[in-house]
């Protein structure tokens, strides 16, 4: 039988797995499963070149039941309707794991910003925030950045709906320059996030940090970043890749020359005193650590076997298949699973949006140390939902958000 890759069908049959689990009421199973909202627009903007191109957005909102809907909005090719309702109903787990009140949204436009002017990419920003300027807010929804999106389009979208409403509203967006309200520690989080959850994932399995191998695949913001803390620590970082491939060198890279080498050539390839390898050798290498930070389907039924990670701190959203994930756990490897490992991002969003609402800003030290209690305690609480329903990791994460967010429905009932 062919592997269900649509990452819709993924979430939901992740979601029903844990509902056996948990014994979860039927009904309120059947409320999860689909978002409360999803809106698609057209976006019509006026290309350089003088003609009109027509671009497709979205924003899915999943469940706002532990407060308003948050998540990234992605630029994109391979942006689908599907693909935004996957992720909107995975922030709501992510947002619950670690405890911080939100609901799960996400949004995209289906293009190749790679192939855009910043003027034509500033344009569709404006048009597509006007398009869901009614659905977004402060007390309602909260975008950030994601995939080939970052603080300037943020700054875009604060903009145009600070224009809309009629006076400045920080708290719209998160992943903002600083010089807007944006958080100290804000671009770091994920990555930070991922390398906290590494490090509490080898001390977990009683391996040491000093020297522990890693390997990260998608050497983007949370792949760099992630891999500069985790050498930081004393980790020894042996290969990265991106789009384009791979990097391998057994005796460690130095990160902030390969991020220097990144930034001049456009790719991490041909780094000196490396070895070329591909995105699918990156996965296969003999680490203790493996870092997946691409895009989702990374790991699937048909190369799981040939993982030998020891342990997998997952930077992107859903880069496991769930039928990857059984056999992971078969195999022995400790898998942290996304809603945890890359939640330092939505965490540190979540700081923004709280400064921004109080107009009272922290400093970075601050942040990154609300950062780790939330990191670690979500960690503690994985692990003991795993040893309490027997189950994986994932699957006992699962758990915790699905549990924290059927009881905030319950609690606050049916209406009329």
């Amino acid at each position: 039988m062919a592997e269900q890759l649509n990452p819709y069908q993924i979430a939901i049959e992740q979601l029903e797995n844990v509902a056996k689990v948990i014994n979860l009421d039927k009904g309120i199973l059947e409320m999860l499963k689909v978002p409360q909202r999803v809106t698609t627009v057209q976006v019509p903007i006026k290309m350089d070149n003088g003609d009109i191109k027509v671009f497709i957005g979205h924003r899915s909102q999943h469940c706002n039941a532990l407060g308003p809907w948050k998540g990234g909005i992605r630029y994109h090719p391979g942006v689908t309707l599907d693909e935004v309702k996957a992720l909107s109903m995975w922030m709501t787990w992510k947002c619950a794991v670690v405890g911080i009140p939100l609901g799960g949204g996400k949004g995209g436009i289906t293009c190749d910003p790679k192939k855009m002017s910043q003027a034509e990419l500033e344009r569709m920003t404006r048009r597509y925030t006007i398009a869901i300027a009614h659905i977004i807010g402060p007390e309602i929804d909260i975008p950030a950045p994601d995939v080939y999106t970052n603080p300037q389009t943020m700054a875009w979208i604060m903009d145009t709906y600070s224009i809309v409403r009629g006076y400045t509203t920080m708290g719209v967006v998160t992943g903002k320059p600083l010089a807007l309200g944006g958080s100290k520690g804000r671009n770091e989080a994920t990555g930070r996030g991922v390398q906290i959850i590494a490090c509490e994932a080898l001390k977990f399995n009683k391996m040491p940090i000093k020297g522990a191998t890693v390997s990260v695949q998608g050497f983007g913001n949370v792949g760099a970043i992630g891999a500069r803390l985790m050498q930081e620590q004393g980790m020894k970082i042996v290969a990265v890749s991106d789009s384009k491939g791979g990097i391998y060198n057994p005796k460690g890279l130095d990160i902030p020359a390969v991020e220097k080498w990144k930034a001049e050539t456009g790719m991490v390839k041909d780094f000196k005193g490396c070895e070329n390898i591909t995105n699918d050798e990156i996965l296969e290498l003999k680490v203790d650590v493996l870092s997946p930070s691409g895009l989702e389907n990374a790991i699937t039924k048909k190369n799981v076997d040939k993982i030998k990670a020891k342990i997998t701190s997952e930077g992107a959203n859903g880069p496991t298949t769930p039928d990857a994930d059984e056999v992971l756990y078969n195999n022995g490897v400790f898998v942290c699973p996304d809603v945890l490992a890359n939640a330092g991002g939505v965490t540190v969003s979540y700081f923004e949006w709280v400064q921004g609402l109080q107009n009272y800003f922290w400093s970075e030290e601050d942040v990154n140390k609300q950062l780790n209690n939330i990191m670690v305690c979500a960690f503690n609480n994985v692990m003991g939902m795993a040893k309490k329903y027997k189950v994986n990791n994932r699957k006992a994460a699962y758990c915790l958000a699905v549990n924290r967010v059927a009881e905030a429905i319950k609690l606050r009932g049916l209406f009329p």
